[in-house]
């Protein structure tokens, strides 16, 4: 090695904390705990609805197997004594003949084996990405706000991948190893039980001294499941902010940074890697110390004829046949404490209770008007910091409300509650009369729009980006919300038109175009209340016009909820709001605010001085 590898090498160990430091999150933390059998259970539960299909036919050819497999050094053991010895040729030629028979009978079972193995191996992980998947998307606002994205990303991905190689061939390749240590066993035994005991003696003093390992190999694979997830992570980030990165020239810190956390990876990956392999090494010695009994033994009996040559053989070929499976089993230790480090993680996400969740007794919300109050509302994202303090607030259905303030007021937290991302401290947030808390979540949220100022454009076509508001929707009503919010010229000067596949993100449409997708998705749900948070922030002045004459047809008989800063957005309001530091400061339209001359005025007068300086 260089010595300027060794020279990164160490500073990656001795920056391994402060690298970390970085990306360090509530599951970011080393798992100090035993063994938990409980969870591995939990993990073999997955197998439990393919046990009738499946294991009746795994368990048979593993069977036929593993005895096909213990038949070979009796019949080595017969050829010697039986036929080579006494020169029996028509013997020989049978025992030839039956040992052929044999290993084909034992391929035939392994073939089938690994055939049934795989597939519920592969339907298991399935299984479990799934419940893992289908978990997180339930889970609450909260819980994404102190997680990365490439964390929860290993845990789909990485973390159940490294469960395969257990499903596939561990669970069933222990039960082979056991079935045939134990034939083993019996045979040696029975066949001559000195010999048999003196060699086995030697298993308790390989687990004895292998046991100190367990602990230190457990908590090393630990360690490479979380220099992995904190690797995802920079990664998620780097690949999500590469404009901002170019835009400033920080290439080389990224490569460097990155540099560093890979090689923390690779350094954990080879501590727990070189544990790992050190059960390799005592069984060979364990092994090595059982061949000597064998032969210091063997060739003692054999002088006194307790033994016959055949038999010597044969119990060399069971040892051989002895030590392999104890060898998997070690190699088997460690493939589970990987795959306990794995599921720890994947079942701290499946085990994350959403802190919004509905009530067990949560009740369909019918249809509404549009009421909407807030009832004296405290609102915190963190303890002992409140977003919003004492907001109460009514509006009444069709009546279209402005919400303003400087940025971190809690404007759009308000719409968080409204939509029941968040739940409050203290208070409660009524739609028609009924506390949001007592109805189904999926209920509330069918009837409410919202149109946020950072856009989310999935791959596929912009028909399937505009449908996801609803997916039932004809390609006539898909056209006629895009004519709605002025988006059909453009979409259909595109290439493909609506069936024109945009990338994640949108990245090949225009802040503004993705606006107009976003508005279109969000007036083909037809929902009874709009959110319109900073929703035309992104839009130029000419496409923002042509907005304001649409909506004026839009929002009537809808209540909504505008959160914006232009006054050409907001003036035409019902009512506004005005918030500082989560407190509701003035409530009125356009032109009472402006004669009170208080802080919506400032503001007003602060645009206005804005917009004449950039001119």
């Amino acid at each position: 090695m260089s010595t300027h590898s060794k020279q990164a090498e160490a500073s990656a160990e001795k920056e391994d904390s402060q690298a970390g430091q970085r990306f360090v999150y509530q599951d970011d933390e080393l798992i100090e705990k035993p063994f938990d059998w409980g969870q591995l259970r939990r993990l073999f539960s997955y197998m439990k609805p393919y046990r009738k299909q499946m294991l009746p036919i795994i368990i048979i050819m593993m069977f036929v197997g593993a005895i096909t497999k213990l038949t070979i050094p009796l019949l080595i053991r017969v050829a010697i004594d039986d036929a080579i010895t006494p020169k029996n040729k028509n013997l020989l030629l049978w025992i030839v003949g039956i040992m052929l028979g044999v290993y084909v009978i034992q391929w035939l079972a392994n073939t089938f084996r690994i055939k049934y193995t795989n597939m519920i191996g592969q339907r298991v992980i399935y299984d479990l990405r799934h419940d893992l998947f289908s978990h997180i998307q339930k889970l609450s606002f909260r819980f994404f706000d102190t997680r990365p994205a490439g964390s929860v990303l290993v845990r789909v991905t990485n973390y159940v991948n490294s469960l395969q190689d257990l499903f596939t061939n561990g669970v069933v390749n222990l039960l082979i190893d056991l079935v045939q240590l134990c034939g083993i066993i019996i045979i040696l035994l029975t066949y001559n039980f000195k010999l048999g005991a003196a060699i086995i003696v030697t298993v308790p003093i390989m687990f004895l001294v292998s046991t100190k390992l367990r602990k230190k190999i457990r908590q090393a694979w630990q360690d490479v499941t979380m220099k992995q997830s904190r690797l995802n992570a920079h990664l998620n980030e780097c690949i999500q902010g590469i404009r901002v990165t170019q835009a400033y020239t920080q290439e080389k810190e990224n490569i460097h940074f990155f540099t560093k956390m890979n090689m923390i990876n690779r350094l954990s990956w080879n501590r727990a890697s070189m544990l790992n392999q050190s059960f390799g090494p005592i069984i060979e010695i364990t092994g090595a110390i059982g061949y000597f009994i064998l032969f210091w033994l063997g060739a003692h009996f054999i002088q006194t004829g307790e033994i016959t040559i055949g038999l010597l053989v044969a119990f060399a070929t069971y040892i051989g046949y002895f030590w392999e499976p104890i060898n998997r089993l070690g190699q088997m230790y460690s493939q589970l404490l990987i795959a306990m480090a794995s599921a720890e993680r994947i079942f701290e996400y499946i085990d994350e209770k959403p802190t919004v969740a509905e009530s067990k007794d949560a009740s369909e919300l019918p249809p509404i008007q549009g009421h909407v109050k807030f009832e004296q509302i405290v609102f915190e994202y963190e303890p002992g910091r409140p977003a919003l303090n004492g907001i109460s607030l009514e509006v009444q259905a069709g009546q279209s409300i402005a919400l303003v303030g400087h940025t971190g007021s809690g404007k759009s937290t308000i719409m968080n509650l409204l939509c029941r991302f968040y739940d409050p401290v203290q208070g409660r947030v009524l739609v028609d009369g009924n506390d949001i808390r007592e109805v189904t979540i999926q209920s509330l949220r069918s009837q409410i729009g919202i149109v946020l100022q950072d856009t989310f454009i999935f791959s596929g076509t912009i028909r399937d980006n505009i449908r996801f508001g609803r997916l039932d929707a004809t390609n006539e009503e898909i056209e006629q919300a895009a004519k709605a919010v002025h988006a059909h010229d453009f979409i259909v000067s595109l290439p493909g038109g609506y069936d024109t596949e945009v990338q994640e993100r949108g990245n090949v449409l225009s802040m503004g175009q993705r606006q107009l997708i976003s508005f279109a998705r969000a007036l083909l749900a037809n929902p009874q209340v709009l959110i319109l948070d900073e929703a035309t922030a992104s839009i130029d002045t000419e496409t923002e016009l042509k907005i304001q004459e649409a909506l004026k047809t839009l929002l009537a008989g809808r209540t909504s909820f505008i959160v914006a800063h232009r006054l050409s957005t907001i003036r035409n309001a019902d009512k506004i709001v005005v918030l500082d530091h989560g407190r509701m400061m003035e409530i009125g339209n356009h032109e009472e605010l402006m004669r009170e001359q208080q802080i919506y005025y400032g503001l007003i007068q602060a645009q206005y001085k804005f917009l004449q300086n950039a001119v």
